[in-house]
């Protein structure tokens, strides 16, 4: 027992010691951060000192204007609102053919999208997006959590034991602690600290442990009149640094599998208490490999850093050159409206002029003999004031890659629709980085989401999902009948087309006769999917009976060989035939003779229930004609 206390100290003290070592490598860019988060609240007269702290600093006169003019927040909702419509949907290539690898392709899909849905995956990405362009980087954390999923029984305390289920989360990057901050990747790190605030009563509740409530800084808002004006202040937001009682800081480190620890190593701590030791507990690598459970995304890539870098950074110091012009510009248009008035010493009241100043119809008193009070010329406002303010906004537009068209729906004059969407294009290209970590970073999720299935989805276990034309599904399966390699993306042409756009190119296929059968007619298949595409729906077919009996015969495609299964006389006999022939063709199935002979018996069954039927049919057409 004492070896085992004393092993569990040594690894607190090893985790605590690497923690504080990585913090106070990662602390420069966490000041960035902070400053980042400052300007886009609006508080822009914040500066790093050189003690490592971010301050304000305040006036150097009482009359200086200080008002602050955010294009920065402006771009980044902008930005935010193009990508938040990437296009993320993922689907899951079939490795072959054969009816049983293409079945299983679509229930990944599916099971992709209902995990999706479950965790308010477009929130989870919404989010993520604005930490990305505010720090340069986020995370998704996906973990298997034993307290959601369908409840199977109860414990002696009574309570619901449940099935598990997958949960996503987004890590914000001051979370996020890796062994070098010079890696290039995920990849690249021997090792990932994931330090978070917790509740001490929570933190109780989830790993059984008692720890003592610590000092914790986290961010906090608060506001700050370092804004305004001659005469008046002007409150902003402030992301400032503070304390609170009552909660632990929980670290977790992850180290990568070796070959003196082939399953990795996990070690979670809270103070001087050690939560769990042992093997990282989730398989999310590639090949069914034990890793980190992160996927990260990027504003920009930074080379040789291992977070990305904001937009915001870029333009920090042209909002500062702005919000100065501005201002001073402001300044001289006040000295003009309110002037500046010489007065000969002793020839008026002091006091009375300078409290109530030169007022309409007030009577000045001034000292006989001596020089009457009179304003300095003080001139117009200088030219250079408005051309150095629209060279700062085009350089907004160059640094931002958000142009006035993206940004205010304004056109350059007289524009043709060809350049108007020429200039939407380009506008489009300077997104394409993010667009592409982003949907790199998703797809990383789904793949892990998928082995998180494989791993612990080893009994039959029930999902509702969304069928092929969109009604909803209940599916037994295991993770045996699940694949996570081959994941590709439904489209590749996400921000550059909007919704219109690709409405109205469906529109021009089915004039074109693109998606008609051979008959010049459209499959109701077809139509759901063009439903879909068009944003209507699929309220005409959701209880298509095409549908309904092509799943019917797939489902007997499965089944066959297991099981003696029998047609129906309700079965629609063409649909059948064409599915079951279609499976009879695979290799798989040719190889096997005795599920060969099954299926051939049973194609022929419902040949002769074709036959028969058509035969019925016939003669009712010829006593019909007697």
């Amino acid at each position: 027992m004492k070896d085992k206390k004393l092993f569990a100290e040594d690894i607190v003290a090893d985790v605590r010691k690497d923690y504080e070592k990585r913090r106070e490598d990662r602390k420069p860019l966490e000041l960035q951060w902070q400053l980042n988060m400052n300007f886009v609240n609006g508080n822009q007269y914040m500066q790093i000192m050189p003690t490592g702290d971010v301050e304000e600093f305040g006036k150097q006169y009482f009359w200086q204007e200080r008002e602050v003019y955010n294009h920065i927040a402006s771009v980044l909702e902008t930005r935010m609102s193009k990508l938040t419509r990437v296009n993320t949907g993922v689907t899951v290539r079939p490795f072959s053919n054969d009816e049983s690898d293409i079945q299983s392709a679509k229930l990944s899909t599916a099971l992709i999208n209902a995990v999706a849905e479950q965790n308010d995956m477009p929130s989870l990405i919404n989010d993520a997006v604005a930490w990305s362009e505010v720090a340069g980087t986020c995370f998704f954390k996906v973990t298997w959590d034993r307290d959601l999923g369908e409840s199977i029984g109860e414990d002696k305390q009574k309570n619901h034991v449940r099935v598990g289920d997958v949960r996503i989360s987004v890590v914000p990057p001051f979370e996020i602690f890796p062994d070098n901050v010079c890696a290039n990747s995920l990849e690249e790190c021997a090792s990932i600290i994931h330090a978070k605030a917790y509740p001490v009563s929570e933190i109780e509740d989830i790993w059984g442990v008692k720890t003592d409530g610590e000092e914790v800084n986290v961010f906090t808002l608060d506001n700050a009149s370092v804004a305004g004006g001659l005469g008046y202040n002007a409150s902003v937001g402030n992301v400032i640094s503070s304390k609170v009682d009552g909660y632990a800081v929980v670290i977790e480190r992850y180290t990568r599998p070796t070959k003196d620890k082939p399953e990795g190593e996990l070690a979670i701590i809270a103070g001087d208490k050690l939560l769990y030791y042992g093997g990282l507990p989730y398989i999310t690598d590639v090949q069914s490999r034990r890793g980190f459970p992160f996927a990260k995304t990027d504003c920009i890539k930074k080379v040789g850093s291992f977070f990305g870098t904001s937009v915001v950074e870029r333009m920090i110091p042209l909002q500062r050159s702005y919000n100065a012009v501005k201002n001073r510009k402001h300044e001289y248009l006040n000295r003009i409206s309110m002037g500046i008035l010489a007065v000969e010493d002793g020839s008026v009241d002091m006091d009375n002029l300078e409290e109530e100043g030169l007022s309409p119809g007030k009577v000045l008193i001034y000292r006989q003999g001596s020089n009457i009070p009179r304003f300095i010329e003080t001139g117009s406002v200088p030219a250079d004031f408005t051309y150095e303010e629209e060279r700062l906004l085009s350089e907004f537009v160059t640094v931002s890659g958000v142009s006035e068209l993206s940004k205010y729906s304004q056109t350059y004059g007289n524009m043709s629709g060809k350049a108007i969407s020429l200039l939407v294009s380009q506008d489009d290209t300077r997104l394409s980085l993010s667009t592409a970590s982003l949907r790199l970073c998703i797809k990383r999720v789904c793949r892990m989401l998928l082995y998180l299935y494989k791993q612990f989805a080893t009994q039959k276990r029930l999902k509702r999902i969304t069928g092929e034309n969109g009604e909803p599904e209940l599916t037994y399966f295991t993770g045996n009948d699940l694949q996570c390699e081959d994941l590709v993306f439904d489209t590749n042409d996400d921000v550059t087309q909007t919704t219109a756009e690709k409405r109205n190119m469906v529109i021009e296929l089915i004039r074109m006769g693109v998606l008609a059968e051979q008959d010049g007619t459209m499959s109701p298949r077809t139509k759901v999917k063009v439903l879909e595409m068009l944003g209507i729906g699929n309220w005409e077919s959701a209880k298509d009976v095409d549908e309904t009996q092509r799943k019917r015969a797939m489902r007997e495609n499965l089944s066959l060989g297991k099981e003696r299964i029998s047609a129906c006389p309700y079965d629609d006999h063409s649909i059948h035939i064409d599915e079951h022939i279609k499976c009879l063709l695979e290799d798989s199935v040719l190889k096997d003779a005795k599920l060969y002979a099954e299926m051939d018996a049973h194609i022929k069954e419902h040949q002769m229930y074709a036959l028969s039927s058509a035969a019925a049919r016939n003669t009712d057409e010829s006593t019909g004609d007697k």
